[in-house]
């Protein structure tokens, strides 16, 4: 079975149409129809079905596409790991962190690994939690740091801090005017997250315990460093982390409720099947480290 093979068919199978792959393959159509024949003859079986004007995958193509994934996966950590020993090199970290980490945490963490390692490379991804740790399942990122998962047989996760996320507003909001409860901050309009985002989710069903309605939403963000200063400038109530408050943002303060307190367990993740580098290890061990020194 070639491999190239393999790799056209699972990006037919992500198009579901044999034109828009042959488009983004720079491949002819003939040429991954054939691609496809010769697959379908190996297996003894057909690998898609037509569905509409495009093709979607029979229960032999599922099973093949997991397998490729597989395969594609195994292949690119075996060229990362034999060009670890062949350049007789530190290596490369892809590391994803959430906003949060990546501005009060990060400096400090690769400062040691630099000076330790000077040679190797740092491939840094900040987003939000659930684009990292599909970036992570999909074999893009090695390691993660980010709020911690449960638990799952693809990741290995373990604690390395814990954090509170708060409501947030400027100083200056009316909402200081007054003695908070819970449905005041309804009175108020909001910039938060996605609701794929954890923090968001867990907001959303604290009003929802509480038999009222969910904040309303004015701004959402898909860059979360964004939030803060959205805050800063406006009448926006919004949620993040403790952090920020003691890194010397005077331009925030706290809407202190119990209820909107969340305490956050802030985590290391990787798979367990996916190969480090040495860097990689060299990092884990360091964060390892620091987080042992945490009160």
């Amino acid at each position: 079975m070639d491999f190239r093979d393999l790799k056209y068919f699972a990006v037919i199978a992500e198009e579901g149409h044999v034109g828009r792959a042959a488009e983004r393959l720079y491949k002819t159509q003939p040429a991954l129809t054939k691609c496809i024949d010769r697959l379908e003859e190996q297996l003894g079986a057909p690998l898609f079905e037509r569905a509409g004007r495009g093709i979607r995958l029979t229960a032999v193509g599922q099973a093949l596409l997991t397998r490729a994934r597989q395969i594609s996966l195994m292949m690119d950590e075996t060229a990362r790991e034999i060009g670890d020993y062949a350049n007789g090199r530190d290596g490369n970290i892809r590391l994803g962190c959430v906003p949060t980490l990546a501005e009060h945490v990060l400096p400090g963490i690769c400062q040691q690994l630099l000076a330790e390692a000077p040679k190797v490379t740092i491939d840094l991804k900040v987003s939000m939690n659930d684009v990292l740790l599909t970036g992570l399942k999909a074999g893009e990122l090695d390691i993660v740091l980010g709020p911690m998962i449960q638990d799952d047989e693809l990741f290995h996760t373990e604690e390395i801090m814990q954090d509170q996320m708060v409501v947030m507003a400027s100083p200056h909001h009316p909402i200081f005017d007054r003695k908070v409860r819970l449905r005041d901050l309804l009175e108020y309009q909001w910039v938060l997250p996605a609701q794929s985002v954890l923090s968001r989710q867990w907001l959303d069903n604290v009003f929802d315990r509480h038999h009222l309605p969910r904040p309303d939403v004015q701004i959402t963000p898909t860059v979360l460093n964004m939030i803060l200063p959205l805050i800063e400038r406006s009448n926006l109530l919004g949620f993040a982390s403790k952090l920020n408050l003691q890194g010397g943002r005077g331009h925030l303060r706290e809407v202190a409720l119990k209820e909107t307190t969340m305490l956050r367990r802030m985590g290391l993740t990787h798979r367990r099947d996916m190969y480090l580098s040495p860097a990689a290890l060299r990092l884990i061990r360091i964060i390892r480290e620091k987080a042992a020194g945490q009160p």
